[in-house]
């Protein structure tokens, strides 16, 4: 019976890939990459991290966004996405925020400083 889950958990991380592969072209056309960093199958989270060019782009933020609405309607398994640029962890980058969405961590966020 272990095999029958190992098999079936083959396949999710193989169709996560996929998914990605087939719907964010666009993401390797213009150097950056997407990896699946865990996915937890009791709970149905997945977890990806863009990275490369993603990880300066101003339009991260929405193919994180395309990422998460598109995944959990593709692959029934998965429930929630949880996807970053790697760039929210102290590395001075965003850390996006979706509609629906609230961060209760304090900061009264204005956007981004000018650079001058």
């Amino acid at each position: 019976m272990s095999t029958e889950t190992q098999e079936d958990g083959d396949d999710l991380e193989e169709r996560v890939s996929n998914f990605l592969r087939r719907n964010f072209p666009q993401i390797q056309m213009h150097g950056g990459s997407a990896a699946i960093q865990n996915i937890d199958r009791e709970t149905g989270e997945v977890t990806i991290m863009l990275g490369g060019a993603c990880s300066g782009c101003g339009i991260s933020p929405m193919t994180i966004q395309a990422i998460k609405s598109r995944m959990v309607k593709e692959i029934p398994e998965i429930e929630k996405v949880n996807a970053d640029t790697g760039m929210g962890g102290g590395g001075g980058g965003m850390n996006p925020s979706f509609p629906g969405e609230t961060s209760d961590d304090g900061d009264d966020d204005e956007g981004p400083q000018a650079p001058f």
